[in-house]
Formats: structure tokens, C-alpha cells, sequence
């Protein structure tokens, strides 16, 4: 059967399924059973088809469905953290891997624009800004920015500062996903204009060790929003094999909780900013630590559990159809 063909056939009782999920135990075990036989099938023919990603994608929320549902039920906000959104994220993880790659070509293009014109810094950050920085400098203390202002409200003050940008970035992607990636660009041509400044006075690994305490979890949290907004976009762009409108729903289902999951982590970078990247003079072991640590829980977090997961699940799938 020709791959157009088994999707006219099945269009209906998978759209049903994905958006008219049952309540009932045993008719939800039995749409469970039809579509992992569905996905022996697509696996079979059409190995490579997005028809086989989509299948495998609805059979494993059924099956998280079915686990949530016995008598030993998680919690449902571990649950969220352990399984909807890293899923969630694996699901989407080719548009954050665009987003990130936005991000790299236009921190290079600030860093090399500013690199090439030093003005540009000035324009970018004001001269005040910036001869506070080189007095610093020349001081011996680059990073005094951030030992300055109340820990406390310097905390809340960015945290609701940077959750306020993500959420503008988010919510204009409705507008095709353009204005998450304009917001994306901008912030990340700041980051290379501000690193080139260092850069160019010997302070390159400095930057990041220091700024990044901080930055790790912020510039994270930046790229998947991006990606969350352009998520919301694409969906109603790029509906597929379902109506527009419902795709969109989907999108924005997705979207909004990936934002969700982003909230606690900027949290947690504005604190860090405002409490412990102003330790790196005196307590240089703890802001490399913690700066580290941010690398390691990103990576692991957001890239190589979510494939882990997703990989674990397929697995009991095939074992199910055996």
C-alpha cells in the first residue's frame, strides 16, 4: 500500500484518537493496540516517512496515558518534569536546533560587526555602559556590574525582566514564527558584541566563565522560547496530515508547555545572577562549579535524557508488539 493511501485510510481514527482521547481504561488500550500495529506497519514500508514518527509519537503519549492511570500514579508535576516535557522537547527538537544555530550566526555576526567597528558597542550599550566596563578594567575588577544593586530585588528584578521577554518572544510567533527569531537574532548579537568587548581587552575566557554563571541557563532558556514561538508558527503553517486549526492547537499546546518548563529556569538564572556571579572574586571555585554544572544539567536535560526517553519508549512500544 502506497504511503498516501495508508494515511487516507487511517487519517480519521488518528485524528480521533490524538484529539478525542478516551476516558475508558479498556477502549483506550484498544486504540493503543491499532495504532502499534499501525506502527509495525509504517515501520515496515515506510521506515523513513514522517507517517512512522507521527504514529510512534501518538502511541507513546497513549502509553504514558496508560501508565499515569494505575493505582501507583506519580505525581503529577514530577510526571511533567520527567516525562510531558522532556518528550515534549524531543519532539520539537529540530526546530530548537535551528533556533540554536540562529543564535550561533548572529552572535558571530555581533562579535565580528564589533570586532570590525568599535562603535559598535557604544551604540549597542551606551558610553556610560561602557566606560564603567574599561574603568573596571583597568581597576582589575571587569565584572563590578553585577556586584552592584540589592541581591534580592536584583533577582526579582531580572527574573521578571527575562520571563517578560521570552513570553513577548513566544507569543509573536503566532505572527509565522518571525518575531521569536528577530527577538532571538537581536539578543544574540548583543551576547557577541558584549563578549568581543572583552575579548579585545584579554578577558575572552573570563566572559565566560564569569558572565555564564548566569548566562548558561538564560541563553538556554532564550533559544527553546525562541524555538517555542516558532513552534507555535510552524504549526499552523505546516499542519500536515490534520486540519489547520487543529494543528495549531497542537502547536500551542506544545509550545505553552515548553514555556511552562522554562519558567523555573530562568528563575534560577536570575538568582544566580543575583546572588552568586558577584561571588567570582571571592568564591571563584563556586561560580566555576555552578557554571559548569549548568553546561552539564543543559546538556543532559534538554538534549540527551529527552532522546534517552524517547528511545526507552520506543523500545517497550516494539516489545509491546511482540
Amino acid at each position: 500500500m502506497r504511503e498516501a493511501l495508508f494515511i487516507k485510510k487511517n487519517k480519521e481514527r488518528w485524528t480521533k484518537t490524538q484529539y478525542m482521547k478516551p476516558d475508558d481504561p479498556d477502549e483506550m488500550a484498544k486504540e493503543f493496540t491499532q495504532l502499534v500495529d499501525d506502527l509495525a506497519y509504517a515501520k515496515t514500508f515506510y521506515p523513513s516517512g514522517k507517517v512512522t514518527r507521527y504514529i510512534n509519537s501518538e502511541a507513546s503519549k497513549i502509553y504514558l496515558d496508560i501508565y499515569k492511570n494505575r493505582k501507583e500514579e506519580t505525581n503529577r508535576l514530577l510526571k511533567f518534569w520527567k516525562y510531558d516535557l522532556p518528550l515534549t522537547i524531543r519532539k520539537h527538537h529540530g526546530v530548537v536546533l535551528f533556533s540554536f544555530i540562529l543564535f550561533l550566526l548572529f552572535f558571530a555576526i555581533g562579535y565580528f560587526t564589533s570586532s570590525q567597528d568599535e562603535e559598535m558597542v557604544r551604540n549597542m550599550f551606551g558610553d556610560t555602559y561602557v566606560n564603567d566596563t574599561l574603568e573596571n578594567i583597568r581597576k582589575g575588577n571587569p565584572f563590578q556590574v553585577y556586584e552592584y544593586g540589592n541581591p534580592f530585588l536584583s533577582w526579582l528584578h531580572l527574573m521578571i525582566h527575562n520571563i517578560r521577554v521570552m513570553i513577548m518572544g513566544y507569543t509573536s510567533g503566532i505572527l509565522c514564527g518571525v518575531p521569536s527569531m528577530y527577538i532571538l537574532a537581536q539578543n544574540a548579537a548583543m551576547v557577541g558584541v558584549f563578549d568581543e568587548m572583552f575579548v579585545s581587552q584579554g578577558l575572552g575566557i573570563n566572559f565566560w566563565i564569569v558572565v555564564f554563571v548566569h548566562g548558561t541557563l538564560e541563553m538556554t532558556a532564550l533559544i527553546i522560547g525562541a524555538a517555542a514561538g516558532i513552534v507555535l508558527g510552524k504549526s499552523f503553517l505546516f499542519p500536515g496530515t490534520i486540519s489547520r486549526w487543529d494543528a495549531f492547537k497542537h502547536g500551542a499546546k506544545d509550545s505553552i508547555k515548553i514555556i511552562v518548563g522554562l519558567f523555573p529556569v530562568l528563575g534560577l538564572a536570575a538568582f544566580f545572577e543575583g546572588f552568586v556571579t558577584r561571588l567570582y572574586n571571592n568564591l571563584s571555585f563556586l561560580t566555576t562549579g555552578i557554571f559548569a554544572l549548568s553546561v552539564i544539567f543543559v546538556i543532559w536535560y534538554f538534549i540527551i535524557y529527552p532522546i534517552r526517553l524517547h528511545k526507552k519508549i520506543a523500545l517497550k512500544l516494539s516489545e509491546e508488539e511482540v
